[in-house]
């Protein structure tokens, strides 16, 4: 899809919430090329003062910030202004976290590297588009590993609490834990 073909809206104010500079800067320069009003900011602080000023029509927000959590943000924005659609981004991808993302509000959740078209069509679509599915989507291995980490995280990385909810044996659990992440 080429940037012409985007029915960009008449108030097309874009504000992008990442903490690595160089992705959110390319990010912001190609959603200046596809027709957005770009701001960029990289933390929580500058975003919550951008909205004090001026509440976005959309919104791309990291999930993991150095001072807080982007799918906090989504309830700040929502706040400030009702009909922002939001999108999160996020290079720890899990099946909680993108519900709770789309529980609070948000129109979409992406992974990182996310491709500016991406994030323009997650932006852009209508209530009756449906996504598109995933052309390499997790494995269930990959799901059962994303799930575990979420409810660790969750358990305040407490392994024998994990294990109680998990209902699993906590050995086997620490063992899931010392290996890497699934493809």
């Amino acid at each position: 899809m080429s940037q012409t073909e985007y029915a960009i809206p008449e108030d097309a104010s874009l504000m992008i919430l990442d903490d690595d500079g160089p992705f959110r800067t390319r990010l912001g320069r190609a959603m200046e090329q596809r027709g957005f009003s770009v701001t960029t900011v990289e933390s929580i602080s500058e975003a919550r003062a951008h909205l004090a000023t001026h509440a976005p029509a959309f919104a791309v927000l990291d999930m993991r910030l150095e001072d807080g959590n982007g799918l906090d943000m989504v309830d700040h924005i929502r706040n400030a202004r009702e009909d922002c659609k939001v999108v999160l981004l996020t290079g720890y991808g899990n099946l909680a976290t993108a519900v709770s993302a789309i529980k609070r509000g948000a129109v979409d959740y992406l992974a990182k590297p996310a491709d500016a078209d991406d994030v323009c069509k997650a932006l852009l679509a209508s209530g009756s588009d449906a996504p598109e599915p995933p052309e390499n989507p997790m494995s269930a291995d990959r799901v059962r590993w994303e799930h575990i980490q979420r409810v660790y995280e969750l358990c305040g990385k407490n392994v024998s609490e994990t294990a109680r909810r998990l209902n699993m044996h906590r050995r086997t659990l620490q063992r899931i834990l010392a290996k890497r992440a699934p493809r």
